[in-house]
C-alpha cells in the first residue's frame, strides 16, 4: 500500500468495491474499475481524433467534489455546497446469475461516474425476486441505510427499473434520493445531447419516464374549487376543477405532443441530406456504448469527432465520406451507442437517429473485445436492432476493437461464434487496412459494365465514375477518355449519351 495515497484511493482487489467489504447470506459488496465498460488507466487517443476541444468543454462543467454529508439537517438550501454526488449502488441477482450481475453493477458504476458522481460502494444482493415494496426487502433496506450513513452518501442508484412505489418506499428508509437505471441513463443523455434534435429527443424520453411517476403532495397542492372554496366567485366558479397533479400531467402531455411534432419536422431536413447521399454506398456504425465507434470513424475518415473514455460520449450522429482502397467513395455514419436494458423510451425517441442504420448498405457492428462478456454486448445490440424494421436484411460486418487489450482466449471464442469479423485496434491502428479491404469487398458493386469514350469536355463524367463506380481500364485517346468501368444503370445511361461514337 502506498503510504502517500489516502486509504480511500488505494486500489481495491479485483471484484471488490472501494470501501469495506460486507458479506452475509443475502448480499455482498462488489465492484472494481477493472473489467468495467470504462476501466482506469485507459484514457488514450490518437492523432486521428483531432483536437478534441469538446472534451475540455465537458470537463469545464464538472462539479467540485466535497466530503460533506447531506444527511444532516440543512435549513437553507442556498448554503449547500456544489459538489459531486456521492452514490451507493444496489444490484440484485437470482441464483446462478452472480457473475452477470457483478458485470452489470460495474457498468452501473461507469454510468454513475459518467453522469458526474463519485461511487462510494456497491451492494449486490442475492434474491429470488425483487421485493414489491422496497425492491430489496425491509431488512436489507435498513442495512443500506446504515451504509449510506457510514459513507455520507446522498444518492442510491439501483441497477434495475423501479416502480414509483418502490422508489418512494426505499427513499423513506434510506433517507436520501433513490434513482433507478433508466433515470441515470436519461440524465447522461441530457448532459451530452448537443443538437436541437438530440435535445428534443432526450426531453421527450424524460417526459415519458416522468409522466407515470408524478407524485401528489396532498391538499396543499390541490387546485380543486367548489362552494366557498371558489373564493366568492359564485355561479360559474364552482366545480371539481383540476388537482395540481392532473394539471402537471396535462402540461406534460401537451409538451410531449409538441416535441413529437418538432421531431417530425426535423426529419424532413435529415431526409433531404440523406437523399443527397443516395448515390453513394452507405455504412452505419453501431455497437455497445464505449466500444470505440467514434475512434473507428476517426481512423477511417479523420473526422475528429469526440472520443472520450466514458459512456454515451456520442449522441448526435456524424456522417463523413471515405474511400475504399480501390477508390470508390462511400459515406459512413456514427450512431448512438447501446447498453443492456436500454430504456424503451430512448429507443422510441431516438428512432429517427437510428434511421441512418435503416438506410445503410452495410452495418459495422463494433464490439469491445476486451470486455469481460463481449457476447452479452453483442446480444444487447442485436436485441435493439431487431426491433427496427428492415435491419435484419442488411449485411453486417463485426469489428472486434481493442484487440490489443483482449486476451487471446477471448478473441478465439469470438472467432468460433462469428465468421464475418475483422480484428482491429483503433488506438494503435492495427487491422485498419484489413478493415478497409473488408469494406471494399462488402460494399455493393455497380453491376453495369460499360466501354465508352468520353470526350474531354465531359470530364465531370469521368470524375463521377471514379467516385461512384469501379474503373477497370482508362486510356486517354485523341478523341477522349476511353473507359471500361462498372457503374450503376443511371450513370451508364449518361455515359452512353455522352460517348463519342
Amino acid at each position: 500500500m502506498d503510504p502517500e495515497t489516502p486509504p480511500e484511493m488505494q486500489p481495491s482487489s479485483p471484484g471488490v468495491l472501494p470501501g469495506e467489504v460486507r458479506h452475509d447470506s443475502a448480499s455482498g459488496v462488489t465492484l472494481s474499475r477493472e473489467g468495467t465498460a470504462v476501466a482506469e488507466g485507459q484514457e488514450a487517443r490518437t492523432d486521428y481524433d483531432g483536437d478534441q476541444s469538446e472534451r475540455e468543454e465537458r470537463a469545464a462543467l464538472r462539479r467540485i467534489p466535497s466530503l460533506r454529508t447531506e444527511l444532516d439537517d440543512v435549513t437553507e438550501v442556498e448554503y449547500r455546497q456544489v459538489r459531486l454526488e456521492r452514490v451507493v449502488l444496489i444490484g440484485q441477482h437470482s441464483r446462478g446469475q452472480a457473475t452477470a450481475a457483478e458485470v452489470s453493477l460495474r457498468e452501473l458504476a461507469a454510468l454513475a461516474e459518467t453522469a458526474g458522481s463519485q461511487v462510494l460502494e456497491g451492494v449486490l444482493q442475492a434474491r429470488h425476486k425483487p421485493d414489491p415494496a422496497t425492491f430489496v426487502g425491509s431488512g436489507k433496506a435498513m442495512q443500506i441505510s446504515a451504509i449510506v450513513a457510514e459513507h455520507g452518501a446522498d444518492t442510491v442508484i439501483v441497477d434495475a427499473d423501479l416502480a414509483p412505489s418502490q422508489r418512494r418506499a426505499l427513499e423513506d428508509v434510506v433517507r436520501v434520493k433513490v434513482v433507478d437505471r433508466t433515470a441515470l441513463i436519461l440524465d447522461i443523455f441530457a448532459q451530452h445531447a448537443k443538437s436541437k434534435e438530440g435535445k428534443a429527443q432526450v426531453e421527450l424520453a424524460q417526459l415519458e419516464y416522468l409522466l407515470p411517476r408524478l407524485r401528489g403532495w396532498g391538499d396543499s397542492l390541490s387546485r380543486q374549487a367548489g362552494g366557498r372554496a371558489a373564493g366568492g366567485v359564485g355561479i360559474g366558479g364552482r366545480g371539481p376543477g383540476e388537482t395540481k397533479i392532473e394539471l402537471d400531467r396535462r402540461r406534460i402531455r401537451t409538451r410531449m405532443a409538441t416535441l413529437r411534432k418538432q421531431i417530425r419536422a426535423m426529419s424532413t431536413a435529415r431526409k433531404t441530406r440523406r437523399n443527397s447521399r443516395l448515390s453513394l454506398p452507405n455504412v452505419a456504425i453501431v455497437g455497445y456504448t464505449n466500444a470505440g465507434k467514434s475512434s473507428v470513424l476517426n481512423r477511417l475518415t479523420g473526422a475528429g469527432v469526440l472520443v472520450e473514455n466514458s459512456l454515451f460520449a456520442t449522441l448526435d450522429p456524424t456522417v463523413r465520406r471515405a474511400r475504399t482502397p480501390d477508390g470508390r467513395a462511400f459515406t459512413i455514419a456514427d450512431t448512438v451507442g447501446f447498453v443492456s436494458e436500454l430504456p424503451h423510451q430512448l429507443v422510441a425517441a431516438f428512432e429517427s437517429t437510428l434511421e441512418e442504420a435503416m438506410h445503410a448498405d452495410l452495418i459495422l457492428h463494433v464490439v469491445d473485445a476486451s470486455h469481460p462478456d463481449p457476447e452479452a454486448q453483442i446480444r444487447a445490440v442485436n436485441d435493439v436492432l431487431s426491433d427496427i424494421e428492415g435491419l435484419n436484411a442488411i449485411p453486417t460486418l463485426i469489428v472486434l476493437n481493442k484487440c490489443d487489450r483482449a486476451s487471446p482466449e477471448a478473441i478465439m471464442a469470438l472467432r468460433a461464434h462469428h465468421s464475418n469479423l475483422v480484428e482491429i485496434s483503433a488506438l494503435t491502428g492495427d487491422g485498419i487496412e484489413e478493415l478497409r479491404h473488408a469494406l471494399e469487398e462488402a460494399l455493393p458493386v455497380p453491376e453495369v459494365r460499360v466501354e465508352v469514350t468520353v470526350p474531354f469536355s465531359r470530364g465531370e463524367l469521368v470524375s463521377h465514375v471514379h467516385t461512384h463506380g469501379r474503373v477497370l481500364q482508362e486510356i486517354h485517346r485523341e478523341e477522349g477518355t476511353y473507359l471500361v468501368a462498372m457503374v450503376d444503370a443511371r450513370t451508364a445511361h449518361r455515359l452512353r449519351e455522352a460517348s463519342v461514337t
